[in-house]
């Protein structure tokens, strides 16, 4: 797993390590990872189902349909190999390719959400600042733009992203301290002793976090000025229960992610990486579901009419 020179190739391999270290609770881990994997598909894909079959879907409801595909591609991206890792004891290897992708794809995945959770955000703005115009402004082809849009721009900043970090020279141990090829554990191998490997990642958090957190912030403080206008508490409290969903899923999702990636390589450790990435890989897209079902009312409603069908 060695290599004297400072250049990569399609034949070179990764170690990723795991939780190689907690030898005696690996299997406990397996049961544990495997129980949410499979309820947080199962979440997911029962909003799907019931987004789909319903007949009249309101541009929230489109919204919180691609948010659950892209929990389930997600998922699948990080959790199958997790889950191997535990089974093997000295951790699985990738390929450099498989490395690539995976690493790719998270990013893009992630970032697809960063931007549809800003385009939720100006759904809510214009539900509660401009109602009377809401239908004609949120129609069905500019969600259709705002969708195609939120996964073409993830997909064109991780693909930045991914190839700047895989140009590096990698003269280290390839042992990757971590489940999946995520960018700090990757970047943590690179033989050089310059900020500069760290400014595609800088540029990619600006663009996929920073951005659609400042629109988001936007949306929010138009929304509060609009509910200060508001007499009845009980019109603003109507009103402010449509956002609570939105607001508890952004603030999980830029919590982890901002912690993650928003910090200089020095502070880059292990364990306590791990740990989070942990929460943020399969905590957080197993409370997304419950999230949706307990606080929209629109889900609630398509779930419903759902198993009443079945």
């Amino acid at each position: 797993m060695e290599r004297d020179n400072k250049s990569t190739d399609a034949t070179m391999e990764f170690l990723l390590l795991g939780f190689s270290e907690l030898f005696y609770l690996r299997v406990l881990l397996f049961l544990i990872f495997l129980i949410i994997h499979l309820v947080t598909l199962a979440g997911n894909m029962m909003i799907f189902m019931a987004v789909v079959m319903e007949p009249s879907r309101p541009p929230m409801l489109f919204f919180l349909c691609q948010l659950s595909v892209i929990e389930l591609c997600y998922t699948l991206v990080i959790v199958p190999k997790a889950l191997l890792s535990l089974i093997v004891v000295d951790g699985s290897t990738i390929s450099f390719i498989g490395c690539a992708a995976q690493m790719h794809f998270f990013v893009a995945l992630g970032g697809a959400e960063c931007f549809l959770l800003a385009a939720m955000s100006y759904d809510r703005y214009v539900a509660i600042c401009q109602p009377l115009h809401y239908v004609a402004v949120m129609s069905e082809e500019l969600c259709l733009r705002l969708a195609v849009a939120c996964c073409l721009g993830g997909f064109a900043v991780a693909l930045g992203l991914t190839v700047a970090v895989f140009r590096l020279p990698f003269c280290q141990s390839h042992r990757i301290n971590h489940f999946f090829c995520d960018v700090p554990a990757v970047l943590h191998l690179a033989c050089t002793q310059s900020y500069t490997p760290e400014l595609p990642l800088l540029a990619a958090c600006v663009v996929l976090l920073l951005l659609p957190l400042l629109l988001i912030l936007t949306s929010y403080v138009c929304i509060a000025v609009a509910l200060l206008h508001v007499t009845s508490s009980a019109g603003r409290g109507k009103a402010f229960s449509t956002c609570i969903s939105h607001l508890a899923i952004t603030f999980l999702h830029y919590g982890c992610a901002t912690f993650m990636y928003i910090r200089p390589k020095s502070s880059y450790s292990p364990a306590r990486d791990k740990m989070v990435s942990l929460v943020y890989t399969n905590i957080t897209p197993l409370l997304y579901p419950l999230i949706y079902s307990l606080k929209n009312k629109e889900i609630r409603g398509a779930l419903r009419k759902m198993f009443r069908r079945k």
